[in-house]
């Protein structure tokens, strides 16, 4: 219990959007992805997800994990299946953003969405790094808590962001707390405690983090770590279960999304600004990591932010 406290304390929650969400028209998503972990709370209507269409009920929550890609069906089962570029572009013909707090939960085809980033120490991100796939949570702590971020997301209050702050990291307890007591991913959890044991690789992790924009090969985190370069990938991998080039990789297209998110840079300026000189071979990995051209996730982000 001693390791998951730590990792609670080293977790850095972060609040990115949240939404109440009513269905237009039946969907089925074949690859939704996004880099954000995201918590669907059902109110009424038909959520399933996976290729065996395993249903969410009302009153459960659908938790999908940033970074892993889930066929999510919204409505019919059997209904037009698209990929997740052409939801991206289009999400506003098939959900409409609920903006009357009366009709939280009751409108019909509805649910609530949060989206959000759980960081250890914030460089790795917790859930991803479990690599769980999609699971239906029954949990009316997470339900309430979902439904006052979603509420206090519509409305503008005094305080409004440090409270949806606080709910948005009682969450993420509860989550962890809910995976722990139903016994869920067992051997993930024992490999992440990993994290703590080894200073080195916390060294490694922050200076990452901090020089997304420079030089990052195995010679110098070799250095960082006082390991041989040799060495370095080996010993990354072991701790972590990913080579440091691909962890690299992440972590700077990850940066990229927050700034095609939160800035007006161009698309070579933020390249750049997360270490690659080569705007095009930039554009092809983003396209190859997310499914969707760099372009797209910005309009995605100053659309209907669904």
């Amino acid at each position: 219990m001693e390791d998951y406290n730590k990792i609670i304390e080293s977790l850095k929650v972060r609040y990115i959007k949240a939404k109440n969400l009513v269905l237009q028209q039946p969907l089925t998503v074949r690859n939704y992805y996004d880099v954000g972990n995201n918590l669907i709370l059902v109110h009424n209507g038909i959520i399933a997800f996976g290729d065996d269409k395993q249903m969410v009920e009302e009153g459960q929550l659908l938790f999908i994990p940033g970074g892993r890609s889930t066929k999510i069906y919204y409505g019919d089962t059997e209904s037009r299946v698209i990929s997740n570029d052409d939801y991206i572009t289009t999400k506003d013909k098939f959900f409409r953003s609920n903006t009357d707090l009366d009709l939280i939960g009751e409108a019909d085809d509805s649910h609530s969405h949060v989206s959000f980033e759980a960081k250890v120490f914030d460089s790795v991100n917790f859930f991803t790094s479990l690599e769980v796939p999609a699971f239906v949570i029954t949990s009316n702590k997470l339900a309430t808590l979902i439904i006052k971020i979603v509420e206090e997301s519509m409305q503008d209050l005094p305080g409004k962001e440090r409270i949806i702050s606080l709910y948005t990291e009682q969450m993420v307890v509860e989550l962890i707390r809910y995976i722990l007591k139903n016994k869920m991913f067992v051997e993930q959890l024992a490999t992440n405690s990993t994290y703590f044991k080894d200073p080195r690789l916390i060294d490694l992790f922050n200076y990452i983090k901090e020089n997304l924009g420079g030089d990052l090969s195995n010679k110098v985190l070799s250095n960082v770590a006082n390991v041989s370069e040799d060495y370095v990938g080996q010993y990354f991998k072991m701790l972590t279960g990913i080579n440091p080039q691909d962890y690299i990789e992440y972590q700077r297209m990850e940066r990229a999304v927050f700034l095609l998110r939160t800035t007006k840079k161009s698309i070579r300026e933020i390249g750049k600004d997360v270490g690659y000189k080569d705007t095009a071979y930039f554009c092809r990995r983003f396209k190859m990591m997310f499914g969707i051209p760099a372009g797209k996730m910005r309009r995605r982000e100053s659309s209907m932010n669904v």
